[in-house]
């Protein structure tokens, strides 16, 4: 199979969605792959390292589109991208298409298949290729938060972990899987208190016995959430159902018990977000203040950290990449059950449905 690498292009997505590690296995099983010049440069590969591993580089992403049989990105097609891809030609990449209309309308009009590392399921049900950079999201965003809570952020000037004799910040953190968790884990380690939300009670008594004593879990319901905000510095919204839009859970009425120059975080904003006054940001704007409180949205935060979220991503994809290569798409689809939960859009009979099993529409 012929498997293309385009460079990214989204605004500060500094990843690339294969290591020359990647690129040297696939060659070694006999596979074709294309690679634009400089697609990695930002992630700490060059060009040269990928010719090692055997790639064939090119010029544009217009030859890798031309050439590929399967497009392997990190992040959504943008519009003039759609324009590139070709029909039944496989497109692999997180596509959040429950947060987009017009990217699922758009992507539908190319008659090219849809296939999201975000619906990607294991056997027991964990998202497996979501949760590195969800690892990652998660460690960021307390990162995040303790840095725009200083003064000349825009915060209030709070140091999460305090000082002697100066009690340590209070964190909020909505959601207890893969982001909370690690969310939670760098808050406590530095000293924050923080309170850990959730619907999940089997998940809140297990990490209440594992976390240490400044983590705080409660069942995650409206009055909770508004018994805590008025104490709160730091918010962060790591709230997700796969493959549909994120529930609001914090809406602008709410954000009148915050205290002014507290910040909210809110890393669920690529399916739409928990918090009804997020929106979308970038790494060069990341922030937008709403009724006082400093509202942080980026949708890429692991292409803050490239080096480490390039290869903690092409650990989990490469093996379905691998898969659907050296079997073809149907075989592979029909074999899968994991592949069979990431597709979510396919061409039939000249027309693009999204299937009962792909759940990113």
């Amino acid at each position: 199979m012929q498997i293309g690498v385009p460079k990214e292009i989204k605004p500060y997505e500094n990843r690339v969605s294969m290591t020359p590690y990647g690129v040297k296995t696939l060659v070694s099983q006999g596979h074709q792959v294309f690679v634009e010049k400089g697609a990695g440069v930002n992630s700490g590969f060059e060009d040269e390292d990928y010719t090692k591993a055997g790639a064939t580089m090119v010029d544009t992403a217009e030859e890798v589109y031309a050439t590929a049989d399967m497009i392997v990105k990190v992040k959504e097609p943008l519009s003039n991208e759609l324009s590139m891809i070709r029909p039944d030609q496989i497109v692999f990449t997180y596509f959040h298409f429950a947060a987009s209309e017009a990217l699922t309308r758009g992507f539908m009009e190319t008659g090219a298949i849809a296939i999201a590392y975000e619906t990607v399921e294991a056997p027991d049900r964990s998202l497996p290729l979501l949760i590195p950079m969800s690892e990652v999201a998660g460690r960021m965003a307390t990162q995040e938060g303790a840095r725009l809570l200083e003064r000349p952020n825009g915060g209030r000037g709070v140091l999460l972990g305090g000082v002697p004799g100066v009690p340590p910040g209070i964190v909020m953190i909505l959601g207890a899987g893969v982001v909370g968790t690690h969310a939670t884990t760098i808050a406590a380690g530095m000293g924050a208190q923080v309170y850990l939300l959730d619907v999940n009670m089997t998940r809140l008594r297990y990490l209440s016995e594992i976390m240490p004593p400044n983590v705080i879990t409660v069942y995650s319901n409206t009055h909770h959430i508004v018994e805590i905000l008025p104490k709160v510095d730091l918010l962060i919204g790591a709230v997700l159902i796969v493959g549909a839009k994120t529930p609001t859970l914090i809406t602008r009425p709410m954000l009148s018990l915050m205290k002014k120059g507290s910040v909210i975080i809110d890393v669920s904003v690529d399916q739409g977000g928990c918090v009804e006054t997020s929106r979308p940001t970038t790494h060069d704007h990341p922030t937008f203040v709403v009724d006082g409180v400093v509202h942080y949205g980026v949708t890429n935060m692991p292409g803050a950290v490239p080096f480490t979220s390039t290869i903690a991503l092409t650990n989990v994809t490469l093996p379905y990449v691998v898969e659907i290569a050296n079997k073809g798409f149907e075989r592979a689809f029909a074999e899968s059950k994991a592949i069979q939960t990431g597709l979510n859009i396919y061409n039939l009979q000249g027309q693009s449905h999204a299937p009962e099993c792909g759940q990113g529409i």
